[in-house]
């Protein structure tokens, strides 16, 4: 696939495919004989990985970190799980601050439910 059809597939820009590849949070996308980027089904499967990550809050550190050790090989199968452990939980760390959020703001809407129809009485006697 070229970097176009990559782009629009995932919803990256083709700027971001680029910084991807140069800071090496995906590995090196072969190239035809012109040169073009030819992106493969492992590339891409690089590609939805970094960007679900990314969507998760995972700092470009340690996704360098993460693809450093791949690399590497099955010696660091460990080290690698233990980066995306470590994620997971920030990430399950986040998901309960957002709820508390959202639970909070949920009950504050309903208190104004809850206060509406008076108000709109006192607003319909003022507009008389």
């Amino acid at each position: 696939m070229t970097i176009a059809e990559v782009s629009k597939k995932f919803e990256i820009s083709p700027d971001t495919l680029r910084y991807y590849e140069r800071i090496g949070i995906i590995p090196p996308v072969k190239r035809t004989s012109g040169g073009i980027r030819d992106y493969t089904e492992e590339s891409c499967r690089w590609i939805e990985l970094m960007k679900c990550l990314r969507t998760a809050g995972v700092q470009i550190e340690a996704l360098i970190k993460y693809v450093s050790l791949f690399q590497e090989g099955d010696s660091t199968v460990e080290e690698r799980k233990k980066i995306l452990m470590d994620q997971r939980d920030k990430l399950s760390e986040k998901i309960n601050d957002l709820q508390t959020s959202l639970d909070v703001l949920n009950k504050k809407i309903e208190t104004y439910d809850q206060y509406m129809p008076e108000f709109e009485k006192d607003f319909k006697k003022f507009a008389e």
